[in-house]
């Protein structure tokens, strides 16, 4: 098939995919909380936010784009098996045994359930019956891969932003009050409080995952030249990190100006639920409940997707329609039996692994200068792997604050980034030595530098 040139009109579209499928429910609770806890430096701290909660999937996405959509090519480049080994535990930790299961579960609980009497509340049959239902409805959407830029983008998106923009239209023409001081650690480092905000939303990893679907969508456009690919895919990037940050930089001031209206409330979820109550009355939880379904049914379908479209690739006994099948109902039998079991499981994983893809993803980038070494990437990833497998049995509840304690010299470990500065020294002395023992450098076939 002849390449073809996608129009402004089809790049815009494939944007606003994937920012549809970045835009998951807990993305939406993040900002709010920010800008409430931030007061008067909601903006520090929101700017904070954007520079790892959109800067770094931006960067993830070029990434994949430059990679031919393959994070196992990226994650490769230390060893075949490790890359194969780290891709798989990746998208099982944010797809099935977490990722999705949440999608149902929480477009439930905040699209449903307060339309439900307590007794309907109680009962295990409507949990079931919705989650079949919102799984039944995600395999259907992600069965056809060729047709997510025209259910997603064309369809579905617009009418997130439709209902968005009747939420947060309304509060930026009839503020709910007066922005108050900042709360915590906004007060004393907005900018630096922020920017660890957006690095725990662990989008960089959405965006890693969410690269296959982007391409293979571009690819069933017509488009069949790498390069043109890889241009269209950033460019979807670009559209996408644009609508994350004004939806961020939104929530951001109904959360700000929240406060004199619902008082300071525990979590973001909270905010937004009272807000719209305060700003349209009853109406407002029909237009949240709007909302977050929009937003939890894209993104189940993009992991949906994602998922079974690295899986039929990895082992060709396995289809992508069975894959979809498979993904869809574990994820609904796993948010009705144990989603909050695998959630203490998979978190302390996700943890474990997000500052890994960080490192891989940033080193990506800088690859033909240090020669493709392969010493360079196990240098820097062996000492976070340490540091972040700390956080993890934090997260899990292993008491490891003697090791800490231990450990208190590095920088920024109390702060999460306890890895950063010994990754670039493990860097750097993977380089040394492999240019000192006269290592040969890793060939990358399939990654353009």
């Amino acid at each position: 098939m002849a390449n073809k040139a996608l129009t402004a009109k089809e790049i815009f579209a494939v944007g606003l995919m994937l920012f549809a499928l970045f835009l998951g429910a807990g993305n939406m609770i993040f900002p709010p909380y920010l800008g409430q806890q931030a007061g008067e430096n909601a903006w520090l701290g929101t700017a904070g936010f954007l520079i790892t909660g959109v800067g770094l999937p931006l960067l993830g996405v070029i990434a994949i784009a430059r990679a031919g959509g393959s994070v196992q090519a990226i994650a490769g480049r230390v060893s075949p098996l490790f890359g194969v080994i780290f891709t798989v535990v990746m998208y099982l930790a944010i797809g099935p045994f977490f990722g999705i299961p949440r999608t149902g579960t929480v477009a439930y609980e905040i699209s449903i359930s307060p339309f439900l009497s307590e007794n309907l509340n109680k009962s295990p049959y409507a949990l079931f019956i919705f989650t079949a239902l919102f799984f039944s409805f995600t395999g259907w959407l992600a069965l056809n891969p060729t047709k997510l830029v025209d259910r997603i983008g064309k369809i579905l998106t617009p009418l997130l932003l439709l209902v968005l923009a009747i939420l947060v239209g309304k509060s930026v023409i009839t503020p709910m009050g007066e922005i108050q001081p900042p709360h915590t650690n906004y007060a004393s480092a907005p900018l630096f409080k922020g920017f660890i905000e957006g690095y725990l939303t662990m989008d960089t990893i959405a965006a890693l995952i969410f690269g296959i679907v982007v391409i293979s969508a571009i690819m069933n456009k017509g488009v069949t030249e790498e390069k043109q690919v890889a241009k269209v895919c950033i460019q979807a990037g670009f559209i996408a990190a644009i609508g994350l940050a004004l939806v961020y930089l939104s929530l951001s001031f109904i959360g700000a100006t929240s406060t004199e209206a619902i008082g300071i409330q525990e979590n973001g979820g909270a905010i937004l639920s009272k807000s719209a109550t305060h700003l349209y009355g009853e109406a407002g939880t029909i237009i949240l409940a709007l909302a977050i379904f929009f937003a939890c049914i894209t993104t189940s379908v993009g992991l949906v997707s994602a998922t079974a479209q690295y899986f039929s690739r990895l082992s060709s006994k396995l289809s992508y329609p069975m894959l979809v099948m498979i993904m869809s109902l574990f994820s609904m039998a796993i948010a009705n039996a144990g989603l909050t079991k695998l959630i203490s499981i998979s978190l302390p994983v996700l943890i474990m692994i997000y500052p890994l893809a960080i490192v891989i993803l940033l080193l990506s980038f800088v690859d033909p200068l240090f020669k493709g070494y392969s010493a360079v990437y196990i240098g820097a990833l062996l000492p976070t792997a340490l540091i972040s497998l700390l956080d993890a049995l934090h997260v899990a509840g292993v008491d490891v604050s003697a090791v800490v304690d231990a450990l208190k010299f590095i920088p920024f470990l109390s702060a999460g980034l306890g890895w950063l500065v010994p990754a670039i020294l493990g860097a750097m002395i993977g380089f040394l030595s492999a240019s000192l023992l006269g290592w040969k450098k890793v060939h990358h076939p399939h990654v353009k530098s």
